[in-house]
């Protein structure tokens, strides 16, 4: 259909019934595109919008879901492994010495210097650290021998039945050609009042269960 732009001279608004059909048509078209834009961004473009929302939405939910399912499929193992720490951590807090135990201590040091023959120089008690859940008790000594000796020492306070740890040590050359050794020794005792882990397999001694 051929447009004849005349057709578009002098058009009477008020009466529209007058107007060319091709007038008409175009005026008819026009109007269509006018209501297809204008119902777009007034209706569809807020659809639009939730939708995008809504599509992010779930893909957040996918994987929440995803992440949820696979630990519901390791939780059995992530209990085992717990209930693993937790003997673990019973087993380490037997290692540490109870307050009646504390003054041995001193004698097993003693003890396990001699035994690698070491000349005992000095073993004193320092002032003991609070730390959150526990406490910690410095002990400096100093002792002479040689390199084995010192050696042998290291590993018989190792094999303590209490835990005693080592640290900040120096040597020195004597003039009689042995090795001075000062080192701090650490052992540690878990704070009273504190709640011990619960141990499997032992009764409740207020129970009877």
């Amino acid at each position: 259909m051929k447009i004849d732009l005349s057709d578009f001279n002098d058009i009477d608004f008020e009466n529209i019934g007058g107007w060319p059909i091709k007038v008409k048509a175009v005026f008819a078209v026009f109007l269509a595109v006018c209501v297809i834009a204008g119902g777009y961004f007034v209706f569809m473009s807020d659809a639009l919008d939730r939708l995008n929302r809504e599509e992010k939405t779930e893909q957040q939910l996918r994987t929440d879901f995803k992440t949820k399912y696979q630990m519901a499929a390791n939780l059995k193992l992530y209990r085992e492994q717990l209930q693993e720490m937790e003997v673990q951590f019973a087993q380490l807090l037997k290692m540490l010495p109870s307050q009646n135990e504390m003054p041995g201590l001193l004698d097993d040091l003693t003890f396990v210097a001699t035994d690698a023959g070491l000349k005992m120089e000095s073993l004193n008690w320092e002032a003991e650290i609070d730390r959150e859940f526990y406490q910690e008790f410095p002990i400096n000594m100093s002792v002479v021998g040689d390199y084995h000796q010192l050696g042998n020492m290291v590993a018989g306070v190792a094999k303590l039945p209490r835990i005693v740890s080592l640290h900040d040590f120096t040597i020195a050359k004597q003039n009689d050609g042995l090795l001075k050794m000062d080192i701090q020794a650490k052992t540690y005792r878990f704070k009273e009042g504190e709640e011990l882990p619960p141990q499997k397999g032992k009764k409740d001694k207020k129970g009877g269960k």
